[in-house]
């Protein structure tokens, strides 16, 4: 695995105000201003409803829901190991073929969902399969994380299941 893009430390910034705004740069720049691309198929991203004047898509990869049952965007929580590691969205996404990392895809409701493992840096990133009007396929960026020991367990079974011949 290549090495993964440096942190960004809000060590480093006067304010809160001064790192969101640092970050939202770098997630414009290396996201939203690149033609990203998953397996030669484009990536996109959410840019409405804007919350706090930023893209939509920008606080889920930065921010988590103070709890589950509350959707309310304005309610999300900055989550600092997220933050510092903006940089990484892009670097997964396109070294999702490379040693080190793990993909495949699940079921999320209706949606199918990609999910791009950075196994020994335990980061996701999660991507949703889509399709336009005029049937081009897409990618849309849902989400990034830092990985918890019970969720790198959870992913593991679903990544070995995916991968599992299917008896028929």
């Amino acid at each position: 695995m290549n090495t993964p893009p440096e942190l960004i430390a809000f060590a480093g910034f006067d304010s809160w105000n001064d790192y969101e705004n640092e970050i939202y740069a770098v997630y414009l720049e290396t996201v939203v201003n690149t033609n990203l691309l998953f397996l030669n198929t484009p990536v996109k991203v959410r840019f409405r409803p804007t919350t706090k004047d930023k893209a939509f898509g920008f606080w889920h990869l930065i921010s988590e829901a103070a709890d589950q049952n509350n959707k309310n965007e304005e309610d999300r929580l900055p989550d600092l190991k997220r933050c510092e590691r903006i940089r990484w969205v892009a670097w997964c996404i396109t070294n999702a073929h490379q040693a080190g990392f793990l993909y495949w895809e699940n079921q999320r409701g209706r949606e199918t969902h990609v999910v791009i493992w950075a196994e020994h840096l335990d980061f996701v990133v999660i991507l949703a399969k889509r399709k336009t009007d005029l049937d081009e396929k897409y990618y849309l960026l849902k989400t990034a994380y830092c990985l918890r020991e019970h969720t790198k367990r959870k992913l593991r079974k679903e990544y070995e299941s995916f991968h599992t011949p299917k008896k028929g």
